[in-house]
């Protein structure tokens, strides 16, 4: 971006959030959802996931999903995939940019993708190989980046290895992810010391949780070192079904309040936003 005071904002509510949730959403709820959120202005919109239905089934109606979204232009939609069958499945509906999923710790990558850091890479190659031959434009996700609910605090070298494994595996961005937000403003400094050195930062993204309610101080700070991509979710939805503790995102419609409090452009409507929430909230009542 060549307006260093202008961010992205990348929308997880439909994914990451809607993961979490209880009981499932109504498909077509999930669809108006997805619509809202571009209507609001938001250019990355992390639409559904294609992991295995049993695993995750709330998201089981990934399919429909996207084939029912009406996709701007200029607006990307990136879903989760967990393996070549995933990614095969989300081919089949038109999908055209994929996250993957690995950990800082060891011990949350058993927990959550039931494999080592290491086999998680091995299983990343011919899904990458697939994803470039179809022109699949691809982000990483790297977990408990501060802190894992099984093995404790996480220094910050380990996510900053990973993140540069990923990009090195081809992935065109990378998220670091305070899976079960207990990063304090001190421990994020540390990490973006971290960051600034090793990692190219206009391809790093970060994900903050805002269970301690620290999350709009821990963006202000990494903006400050020059992050200029953050995760959150409308309605302040989601948390992760594996992390023990792990309450929701923080609220897209704050991340956007507290930007435009500063004079940084979003181009995102933060009522909007709010309003495509109510949709989900609605569908629960």
């Amino acid at each position: 971006m060549s307006d260093t005071r202008q961010v992205t904002i990348v929308e997880v509510g439909p994914r990451d959030g809607l993961q979490n949730e209880p009981s499932s959403i109504p498909t077509e709820t999930k669809i108006a959802f997805v619509d809202a959120l571009t209507n609001a202005g938001l250019s990355v919109v992390e639409a559904t996931s294609f992991v295995h239905p049993k695993l995750v089934p709330q998201l089981a109606d990934a399919a429909s999903v996207m084939t029912g979204i009406t996709r701007r232009p200029g607006v990307r939609y990136p879903v989760l995939v967990p393996n070549e069958r995933g990614l095969e499945r989300a081919l089949e509906a038109g999908v055209d940019a994929i996250a993957l999923f690995t950990s800082a710790t060891e011990a949350f990558c058993q927990a959550n993708i039931r494999c080592s850091i290491d086999e998680s890479f091995e299983r990343f190659e011919p899904v990458v190989e697939m994803a470039k031959a179809n022109g699949v434009w691809i982000r990483g996700y790297v977990s408990v980046a501060f802190t894992c609910p099984y093995g404790g605090p996480v220094e910050p070298e380990a996510p900053v290895r990973v993140a540069q494994r990923l990009l090195d595996r081809g992935c065109d961005e990378v998220s670091i992810a305070d899976t079960i937000g207990s990063a304090t403003p001190e421990e994020t400094q540390r990490l973006l010391a971290a960051v600034v050195t090793e990692l190219p930062i206009d391809r790093v993204a970060l994900h903050f949780h805002d269970t301690r309610g620290q999350a709009i101080e821990n963006i202000d700070r990494a903006f400050a070192a020059g992050i200029r991509i953050f995760d959150s979710a409308a309605g302040g939805l989601g948390g992760c079904p594996f992390a023990p503790g792990a309450a929701g995102n923080v609220a897209t419609e704050k991340v956007v309040a507290f930007f435009e409090r500063q004079g940084i452009l979003t181009g995102i409507d933060g009522d909007a936003v709010a309003r495509a929430a109510s949709l989900v909230r609605a569908s629960q009542a």
